[in-house]
């Protein structure tokens, strides 16, 4: 059994080592506010302790305003691993972009911290939801197998 799970972290690394992001989805069980034509995580794969940016690219159909959050969660087997949440105008306010955020922007950024906590070598399913401040979901994305790694 040993060694099974030996062989399994030695697969896992060298997978991870050489990935690229798995394919995302959208999660939202309703209507979102943002209409998401692409989504990415850079960099791929995810450096724990380092800073990574979610990139999501669409339509926007109502400006985002305060009291936005970003909520990011990672599973494995079903179980919660990681967890993380934000106030959104704060992460883009970081970059130079001030809510309300008009419908003309197409895209949307947002950069944070790789909790130390974050499990490393293991694909998770992770989920990045983003709620406007006016409770309406903006968007919900998802990719399975995602991994962070220790980086130098």
């Amino acid at each position: 059994m040993k060694f099974i799970a030996a062989l399994a972290t030695l697969v896992l690394a060298a997978v991870a080592s050489g990935q690229t992001m798995p394919t995302p989805y959208n999660c939202a069980t309703g209507p979102t506010q943002i209409a998401i034509t692409s989504f990415t995580l850079s960099p791929y794969p995810l450096c724990i302790n380092q800073m990574v940016c979610a990139t999501g690219t669409g339509t926007l159909s109502t400006p985002v305003i305060q009291g936005s959050t970003l909520s990011i969660t990672g599973r494995y087997l079903g179980r919660l691993v990681y967890t993380d949440n934000h106030d959104l105008c704060a992460l883009l306010a970081s970059q130079g972009f001030q809510c309300p955020m008009p419908t003309t922007m197409t895209s949307i950024t947002a950069c944070v911290l790789v909790k130390p906590n974050a499990p490393p070598n293991i694909g998770v399913a992770l989920r990045v939801v983003a709620v406007n401040g006016d409770g309406g979901t903006l968007f919900c994305q998802a990719a399975d197998g995602v991994v962070a790694k220790t980086c130098p």
